[in-house]
């Protein structure tokens, strides 16, 4: 999805429209807990209503309960509150860097934990807890740093006024409070007396140039845990006397059980029952209920089921493809109007069209839920995404009140968007599953477990889609028109989401990353099309096609104007394009393009894109062998402005480059027919692997601005920066993914 920068004057402008703070509440302020187990000083972050991405029908603000940010323990143990999921993005360590470095805290003593739901701990942006959009530091940058500068001003006036001097003469670093007599205390010391101070409305935060952790290479602090095994994932958690669960879901989506035989199933040792329940889609399925995961797939394995696939629509990728591209031939629901009416006299032309298809998650840690439901209430641990939206979902599903529901945020194996479901289905699938466990008498919670397989055949995909383009440039290799239609699936289409990115017919998330910052007469419009498939958001969403797409195209112009591609795109990007340009000449500069000669066989690539807020510029080196293509070096140049830990922007744009390379790999596709998914695992669903891995150079543009998001910006450029390189050595333009030199 689309995030929109926001900076602490936007806060206040959207703040200042919501109605007024309850009595006794300052508006955007900070809140101390009441008793806390073990004493110390606790902050909360006060958030009235919603944020400028919040549903217009959302209820009403309410006063939250103040669950704290940040504790500072007796024993000067600093815990950081983190209102994300973290699934090896880095968040738990990041985010605390910004609490500490406006608290002066020891780093040393400081630690990280993942918040639970709560309406406390929401975006400020989107007014729901979130972890996607990149927007993790972008949004919470000077949310965290006020929750740490105003707790270091009361650990401050406690000193001051236990040691009776002025404020200005208490000192704080490394944890440590020091008066002018050289009076000395430690934050876990004086947290107690802190909690008596009045939270300060306004605080200056430091100026960069000040920072001693932002902006520092800071090892993470779940790395050792994780490196040891001895990280708790969300895979790993048992809740006592809990059953394992797996649900036989249809194979077309939304299709229903006919008959079932379930006699060689109930006989398997360890099977507890054999249960229907509702899937998602308004399907049904059947779950098994047992001692543990291998009775529970036994179990599974004999169930005998005539499926009802009558009333839903059976999808086939080849006819899907055909249609795709007959509507492509039309102009669809307008995006950007450009004139193009010099089009059918240009000299020259570029006619294409572009396939891509649906796309798997396929998180290493397949989906999990455990759920506990009683009458009066639900506690349910689960890495999730979209933690007060699934909130909601579960509390609805098991007829409770959102209070009613505890979710624990559990470590994450990865998810690239398939925990952040709209419709909660995994979660909303778990609490079914949990009804009729309870309806059968029984009362142990329930850990609904999915195989690789279940989530590779019946989860939800990127949705496919073609593009047509047809381009004219002059004889100079000017674009003078440019009409383009994208055809695919609407992610946002029936969710909450369709109010915010759904407008005049154009899903935003289509055509994201279409034309900027090129200056460009591109004429574009978008045609939603309809289909049984759920889709979603993949990493870098719309721009996983569309970078393709654009920095292909763009190449092709430059080709056919007989200029460096480098030097075209800069020529065409004009004043929206400076930050492209410092990230692109930081790539230039530092992979040696144009001045290094390569191996026989081998060719640059080049490709730059603006995601989230963030350009990433990729400079490559590939080659072809024996008909497959090879990536052999990646240099990237990123702008993302203040980097606030540049190990874990260098981790995320390693990890979202492979990705991006993921997709260009034979086998990278999801296909059906029938309605049926023909993939199921890694043996027929493509990954990138270690062999396949570039070494990669990861270089940062200097800036003080704000952050912006850095989760997915590394992923679309790689794949058309690759395709680049690969039209040098071949001849060929790739218009389809993943790769295939042999038909193209």
């Amino acid at each position: 999805m689309r995030i929109e920068w926001i900076n602490k004057d936007n806060v206040d402008v959207a703040l200042a429209s919501q109605t007024a703070a309850p009595a006794g509440v300052s508006r955007r302020g900070f809140m101390k807990t009441g008793a806390v187990a073990g004493g110390g000083l606790v902050l909360g972050f006060f958030m009235p209503g919603a944020g400028r991405f919040a549903n217009a029908q959302q209820p009403p603000a309410k006063v939250y309960e103040p669950n704290a940010f940040l504790h500072i323990a007796p024993d000067n143990t600093v815990t950081v509150q983190v209102n994300r999921l973290e699934f090896g993005q880095g968040v738990q360590t990041s985010m605390p860097m910004l609490i500490a470095e406006e608290l002066d805290a020891d780093w040393s003593k400081v630690n990280g934990a993942l918040a639970p739901a709560g309406d406390q701990y929401k975006d400020p942006a989107f007014g729901i807890q979130i972890t996607g959009g990149s927007g993790s530091i972008a949004h919470s940058y000077i949310q965290y740093r006020e929750i740490g500068a105003k707790a270091r001003a009361m650990l401050v006036a406690a000193a001051a006024e236990q040691w009776q001097v002025a404020p200005a003469q208490v000192k704080a670093a490394n944890g440590v409070l020091t008066g002018p007599g050289g009076q000395s205390a430690t934050f876990g010391a004086m947290a107690d007396a802190a909690m008596k101070q009045p939270v300060p409305a306004t605080v200056v935060l430091k100026d960069p140039k000040d920072f001693k952790i932002i902006g520092k290479p800071v090892k993470r602090l779940d790395a050792k845990l994780k490196a040891t095994g001895k990280q708790q994932f969300g895979m790993d958690f048992k809740a006592p006397d809990s059953k394992v669960a797996l649900v036989a879901r249809p194979p077309v989506f939304g299709a229903k059980v006919g008959k079932l035989d379930a006699s060689k199933a109930k006989a398997i040792k360890g099977v507890l029952a054999v249960l229907e329940v509702k899937t998602d889609r308004g399907g049904s399925g059947v779950v098994v209920v047992a001692d543990g995961y291998w009775p529970a797939k036994m179990g599974r394995d004999a169930l005998v089921i005539d499926w009802d696939t009558s009333a839903v629509q059976k999808v086939s990728s080849e006819q899907q493809l055909k249609e795709f591209k007959a509507l492509a031939q039309k102009p669809g629901a307008a995006a950007r109007k450009a004139d193009t009416s010099k089009l059918a006299g240009a000299p020259k032309k570029i006619n294409a069209v572009y396939e891509f298809p649906y796309l798997a998650h396929a998180p290493m840690e397949p989906l999990n839920c455990v759920v506990d439901l009683r009458a009066d209430g639900c506690t349910v641990w689960a890495g999730t995404q979209f933690q007060t939206v699934d909130q909601g979902a579960i509390a609805a599903t098991a007829g409770l009140k959102p209070e009613q529901v505890v979710l624990h945020t559990m470590m994450a194996g990865g998810g690239f968007g398939r925990r952040g479901v709209p419709t909660s289905d995994y979660l909303v699938e778990a609490v079914n599953v949990a009804k009729v466990w309870r309806a059968a008498g029984k009362t142990d919670p329930v850990k609904v477990v999915w195989s690789r397989e279940d989530d590779i055949k019946g989860g939800y995909y990127r949705p496919s889609h073609v593009h047509r383009a047809d381009i004219g440039l002059d004889a100079k290799g000017n674009i003078v028109a440019w009409d383009h239609v994208i055809v695919g699936q609407s992610i946002a289409a029936g969710t909450m989401f369709e109010p915010m990115m759904i407008k005049d017919g154009v899903d935003s998330t289509m055509v994201e990353g279409m034309g900027e910052p090129y200056d460009v007469p591109l004429n574009l419009s978008a045609r939603i099309a309809k289909a049984n498939v759920p889709v979603l958001w993949w990493r870098s969403v719309g721009s996983t096609h569309t970078a393709y797409v654009m920095e292909t195209l763009i190449d092709e112009a430059a080709h056919a104007a007989k200029m460096d591609p480098v030097a075209y795109r800069k020529k065409i990007m004009g004043e929206k394009g400076k930050r492209h340009v410092a990230a692109l000449d930081l790539a230039v500069a530092k992979s040696g393009y144009g001045k290094k000669a390569l191996p026989k066989g081998q060719a640059w690539g080049v490709a730059v894109h603006e995601s989230f807020s963030t350009v990433v510029a990729y400079v490559v080196v590939a080659s072809v062998k024996d008909g497959m293509p090879k990536l052999h070096k990646v240099t990237a140049g990123v702008h993302c402005n203040t980097a606030v830990n540049p190990l874990t922007i260098e981790a995320q744009v390693q990890g979202a480059a492979l990705m991006g390379l993921g997709m260009t790999i034979p086998g990278a596709a999801i296909t059906l027919k029938d309605g049926v998914v023909e993939q199921q695992n890694f043996s027929d669903y493509s990954v990138a692997r270690m062999t396949d891995m570039p070494a990669i150079d990861v270089h940062i543009v200097p800036s003080n601005d704000a952050p912006t998001g850095m989760g997915e910006p590394g992923l679309p450029p790689l794949a058309p920066a690759f395709a680049n390189a690969l039209f040098k050595i071949t001849g060929k333009r790739l218009r389809k993914l993943p790769f295939d030199l042999a038909s193209a």
